[in-house]
């Protein structure tokens, strides 16, 4: 079974790479504008939409000209990420007044984080959802400028990036930690594993 990561996330890269997980990466072309308040919804349909415009993409060019359709032996993997902290979904800054006023309204406070994964092949379609719980120590306007200023909050949902120097700032983590960098490692393995698809040394 091939594994395609339905995702230009460089975090997800490395998780799956530091799971030993084998391949292949095909940025989603869906569209990720979906009219859903409720946080754990909004990011299963974007998990599950990202994968599945994927696994049509893919699925059409193995198309043959006869029209034979080969369908097996592709998996691809969604994921989306999205803060929630009074009844908002936040996800990555606009701009960086925008990433300025997400820390600032975060700061000293608890948040969750929503990740939502989809695992998609011929014959199923998972989609599941993570939640974990991150609180902020209080955080200075100079110290919001100056990690503002390192540009590493403006593709991060919530504005920051728990693994990264902002991991200083973070008082405690309440759930799965590698939900908050965007992918449930324990959540994503299992899922994988139900349709065949395990990292090189557990096959």
């Amino acid at each position: 079974m091939k594994l395609i990561l339905a995702s230009a996330s460089q975090r997800r890269r490395e998780l799956l790479e530091m799971c030993g997980y084998d391949f292949e990466i095909e940025v989603s072309r869906s569209d990720e504008h979906i009219d859903e308040s409720d946080p754990k919804s909004f990011v299963s349909k974007l998990a599950e939409a990202k994968a599945a415009e994927v696994f049509e993409r893919l699925y059409s060019a193995r198309c043959t000209q006869g029209g034979a359709c080969a369908k097996s032996g592709i998996v691809v993997l969604g994921s989306d990420t999205i803060v929630y902290h009074n009844g908002s979904i936040i996800g990555k800054p606009s701009d960086e007044k925008d990433a300025r006023s997400i820390l600032a309204e975060l700061s000293g406070k608890t948040h969750e984080v929503y990740t939502g994964v989809a695992v998609i092949t011929a014959e199923k379609r998972l989609v599941e959802c993570d939640i974990t719980r991150v609180t902020f120590a209080q955080l200075s306007e100079e110290e919001i400028e100056n990690y503002v200023a390192s540009g590493e909050p403006m593709d991060k949902a919530g504005a920051y990036g728990i693994q990264g120097p902002f991991g200083m700032f973070v008082r405690k983590v309440e759930g799965n930690y590698f939900t908050v960098i965007g992918l449930p490692l324990p959540r994503a393995y299992r899922m994988l594993k139900s349709v065949g698809v395990l990292p090189r040394s557990f096959r």
